[in-house]
């Protein structure tokens, strides 16, 4: 199994909590469309699996047009045998998904959508800068269910501030009325370089203080999990028979090829690679045949613990015997008084050969993980 990941870097404005890697230049599309194209014939041999999952991510993939994504998909088969029962997502912002377009993803080979509602409240949508509204998000997923469309993933955001627990509340009905096979869950993050951080250094926004955003996150799982939902992950929801095959392989450290500008790679041993994540210089790099990808190599101690900070993120958690054989060492042994003090705090538990985390746990998954990692030295 292998995946391949497409990073489309353009976006039609900038939302205020995004810093992700984009442009709103849209001018240079169909240049950046080439160079990709360029970049997935070169590095044909870097998967050497059947292809499983192919992701279109961004930035925003829902605006290349019909003949842009033909040509990536052309070049796709050209190189790579793909399986017949890919998975092949693309993310799409719903003021994009007219019927039109959705009949036109769907031709092309597209089979699942990830769309970004965020949040049905207008006036938040206009202070987050985005572009649609909350009757077209509803519009646009009604007409991609009406092309065909049978497998959907709808975007909620989480923790927005003076968004409080009956707005949230609102939210999640709002959604489960559309009745999606898949939801993602994210909390409101404020990132460096972004309008949220700058106005939070002048004073004008605060964030939710943590314990209402975690009331939220914990109401959610409980909501959603009554609605038929089940989280395999700490952001993910889904239903049965539509968790994301994609992102299942990430966790599972499958080998996925990443292409465009700051796309990561993974070989499925021990190292990574990094493309250069500026436009301008990426595409400058596929013209001229210079190096747009940096390396890493893993080492072992590495690999193990991103197994550990992987695994609790996920529903089925870490799998103890693995570790073991891979360490040389007992997890729950080496961290018997943290996990014992996890435990009475009803964050962590252990079924079978497995730790996973609780509820409360996946609030602070990324801190637990830090605390179960083996040291280089």
């Amino acid at each position: 199994m292998a995946g391949i990941y497409i990073h489309i870097p353009f976006c039609r404005q900038a939302c205020h909590y995004c810093d992700f890697h984009f442009s709103t230049n849209l001018s240079k599309q169909e240049e950046m469309v080439d160079a990709i194209s360029w970049e997935i014939r070169d590095r044909r041999d870097y998967l050497h699996e059947d292809v499983e999952t192919i992701y279109f991510g961004g930035g925003t993939p829902s605006l290349l047009s019909g003949l842009q994504l033909k040509k990536l998909f052309d070049t796709i088969n050209q190189n790579f045998n793909i399986s017949g029962k890919a998975e092949i997502t693309l993310e799409a912002n719903p003021e994009d998904l007219t019927e039109e377009y959705s009949n036109t993803l769907l031709d092309s080979g597209i089979n699942r959508l990830s769309i970004g509602i965020q949040t049905f409240d207008e006036q938040k949508l206009k202070w987050m800068n985005r572009v649609h509204t909350a009757d077209e998000a509803i519009q646009g997923y009604e007409n991609a269910r009406a092309t065909g469309f049978s497998n959907i993933s709808l975007d909620l955001i989480y923790a927005i501030p003076d968004h409080d627990r009956e707005e949230w509340k609102k939210d999640l009905a709002s959604i489960n009325s559309l009745n999606p096979e898949h939801i993602s869950l994210y909390g409101l993050t404020i990132e460096e370089k972004t309008v949220f951080r700058k106005w939070e250094k002048e004073n004008k926004l605060i964030q939710v203080p943590e314990d209402a955003a975690a009331e939220q996150y914990l109401y959610a799982i409980d909501f959603l999990k009554a609605q038929g939902y089940n989280q395999y992950e700490v952001s993910n929801f889904g239903r049965e028979g539509y968790h994301s095959r994609h992102n299942h392989a990430y966790w599972a450290g499958v080998p996925y090829l990443g292409v465009g500008p700051g796309a990561h790679s993974f070989d499925g041993q021990n190292t990574r690679s990094f493309n250069v994540r500026n436009n301008a210089r990426y595409m400058k790099a596929i013209n001229e045949s210079l190096e747009h990808v940096e390396h890493e190599a893993l080492s072992d101690i590495q690999r193990i613990n991103e197994r550990i900070l992987t695994g609790l993120r996920t529903k089925k958690g870490v799998d103890l015997n693995q570790i073991a054989s891979l360490a040389d060492h007992r997890l729950e042994e080496l961290h018997s008084d943290f996990l014992n003090e996890m435990e009475r705090k009803n964050m962590i538990e252990r079924v079978d050969e497995f730790l996973r985390l609780k509820p409360h746990g996946f609030l602070v998954a990324d801190e637990i993980a830090l605390r179960l990692f083996f040291s280089d030295e």
